[in-house]
């Protein structure tokens, strides 16, 4: 069987960059290679992009961008003829035909759609949601309302834009209409970066500010109390296969990127602490949030647990979530029997179909 060759892009302009190094390193090692030739193509915070074929853990440790004998120059070229990746050598630009692309990602132009965009424009498969699902997943807003309509429960949540806020009048909207405490959030970023519990008026305009430093859209929502946080793993494109779910106990008071990536004292369960019953309504909204969304591939579909009432609500999907050797996405789909590669593997057969 002949090899086809998988580029694996990694870092971007985000603020999930240190995760998106980590997680492609796990990939990196678990790629079936009998079947796939693999590439790294790496960008940079900057935005400059390159190939890198040196050592993986100079990946996974944020240093790959200095080691300047491994680097070439490189980017997806978006003429379909082309199909793959132009290459700067000593004897100028060299075309690399790619056969599939798996972009570890996270974050703005990563997972909202942009960097999928360029692939369809370049007709390359790639593993993950589409551009439309992408863009309305990673859109707190957006994707509030179209899960809202369909039926699915939300939290309340009201949205606000940079440059058109009156601080004062947002801050008597959350008292009507939400009440205290509220989560401030970007609309658009992942990993909980810039999002703040604010549990009184005079600390919701610091917290707003902060959000509007990573978007220009903000959401705040009400907090559901005493949460039981639990997330499904989604896999397939028609067949679907569902992980989970699996409860998370945050360090912090939330799961900040902090308690996410950094706390030892936060803590995962891959069979949340919940009736069977619960579980398995918990995860047929998984299934139908991820047909309403239009999602492909793969998707990671975040809930919360009203801990006195019981009451569950969808609290966010996330198409590209994290790779890394302790993140939740992989270790719920390994629970239902499938390894690290097979999972990596079955990505990349639907990324092609």
């Amino acid at each position: 069987m002949e090899k086809k060759t998988l580029a694996l892009l990694f870092g971007g302009v985000s603020s999930e960059y240190d995760v998106s190094c980590v997680s492609v390193s796990s990939v990196w090692e678990n790629v079936d290679r009998e079947k796939y030739n693999v590439v790294l193509i790496g960008i940079t915070q900057q935005g400059e992009w390159f190939l890198y074929d040196g050592d993986i853990e100079k990946v996974r440790g944020h240093e790959w961008n200095n080691d300047s004998e491994h680097l070439k120059k490189a980017f997806i070229c978006p003429d379909r003829t082309v199909h793959g990746a132009m290459i700067q050598t000593e004897n100028g630009w060299e075309e690399l035909r790619i056969d599939v692309v798996f972009p570890v990602l996270h974050g703005k132009n990563g997972e909202d759609g942009t960097m999928q965009g360029l692939l369809e424009i370049a007709g390359i498969p790639y593993v993950g949601c589409k551009v439309l699902s992408s863009a309305a997943c990673m859109d707190k807003d957006v994707c509030h309302t179209l899960l809202s309509g369909a039926g699915i429960a939300q939290v309340k949540w009201l949205t606000f834009l940079k440059g058109n806020t009156d601080f004062d009048a947002a801050e008597k909207a959350v008292e009507h209409e939400l009440g205290w405490p509220v989560f401030v959030k970007p609309a658009n970023a992942g990993s909980s970066v810039g999002i703040s519990k604010v549990k009184s008026a005079d600390m919701l305009k610091e917290a707003m500010e902060l959000a509007f430093e990573h978007d220009v859209k903000i959401i705040i929502e009400e907090a559901v109390l005493n949460p039981i946080e639990v997330e499904c793993a989604v896999l397939g494109n028609d067949e679907l296969l569902v992980g989970g779910p699996g409860e998370i106990v945050p360090a912090d008071e939330f799961y900040s990127y902090d308690a996410k990536y950094f706390n030892d004292e936060s803590e995962t369960f891959l069979k949340a602490r919940i009736d069977d019953s619960v579980a398995e309504e918990i995860r047929e909204t998984a299934k139908r949030a991820y047909k309403v969304l239009g999602c492909s591939g793969l998707t990671r579909v975040d809930f919360l647990i009203n801990g006195e009432t019981g009451k569950i609500v969808l609290n966010e999907p996330n198409t590209l979530p994290g790779f890394t050797n302790i993140s939740m996405y992989p270790k719920l789909i390994m629970s239902t029997g499938i390894s690290y590669s097979e999972l990596i593997d079955r990505l990349l057969e639907l990324a092609c179909e």
